[in-house]
């Protein structure tokens, strides 16, 4: 598949308990630093009564920027944690935030690191994800005859027929990634004994849900 970038469509809520210390994670789209810094404010006013709010946030899609923090807790048992789990699914321009309410129990440098990643899964596990892929929106208008063939094509290939609009002859949008885009053109003048009518818009943003 062509380069593509996974990001967080509707962001999700996660829990976890340990020894009575509850650990409440919300995972957030962002678009800049600044909303970042806004969520974490927000968090810290919401549980203001929290032992720690600590979060990471990655931004941009080679991950330009990536900030975390442990917020009191002992070096690398909190944000890195949470960072881990934002790198090790690949997702980009997100946010975690995870506030513990403390048990009154320490559970040492382990049980802090699987508790700060546990609660950050959770949240991405309760996430919508999408995956957003540089691609060509073709048009191809053609006879009745044609149409009918490309959009049996299309339905067997999975490209992703946007609009068909009919009039005189039948025009179809597809839109496919990148990698997909000489084949698609060939098959469409293959089908259609070079007939068809083919124009494009490159470097489009397609987005799909995971």
């Amino acid at each position: 598949m062509a380069d593509s970038v996974i990001f967080l469509k509707k962001g999700g809520e996660g829990y976890y308990e340990e020894k009575k210390s509850r650990f409440l994670a919300a995972a957030y789209r962002i678009s800049d630093e600044q909303e970042a810094l806004a969520y974490i404010e927000a968090a810290r006013k919401k549980y203001w009564d929290a032992r720690h709010s600590c979060y990471a946030y990655v931004l941009g899609g080679n991950n330009e920027l990536m900030r975390f923090s442990d917020d009191g807790e002992p070096s690398g048992t909190a944000g890195k944690p949470i960072l881990e789990v934002l790198t090790g699914r690949k997702i980009h321009d997100c946010i975690i935030i995870v506030t513990r309410y403390f048990g009154g129990t320490l559970l040492g440098t382990g049980g802090l690191v699987r508790a700060y990643q546990k609660a950050s899964l959770d949240a991405i596990d309760n996430s919508t994800l999408a995956r957003r892929t540089k691609g060509s929106r073709i048009t191809v208008t053609t006879d009745y005859s044609g149409a009918g063939k490309i959009q049996y094509t299309a339905a067997q290939n999975g490209w992703t027929v946007e609009d068909i609009i009919y009039a005189a002859d039948v025009s179809l949008i597809i839109t496919i990634p990148e990698d997909m885009r000489e084949r698609v053109i060939k098959e469409a003048t293959d089908i259609t004994s070079g007939k068809a009518q083919i124009s494009e818009e490159k470097n489009i943003d397609i987005e799909e849900e995971l």
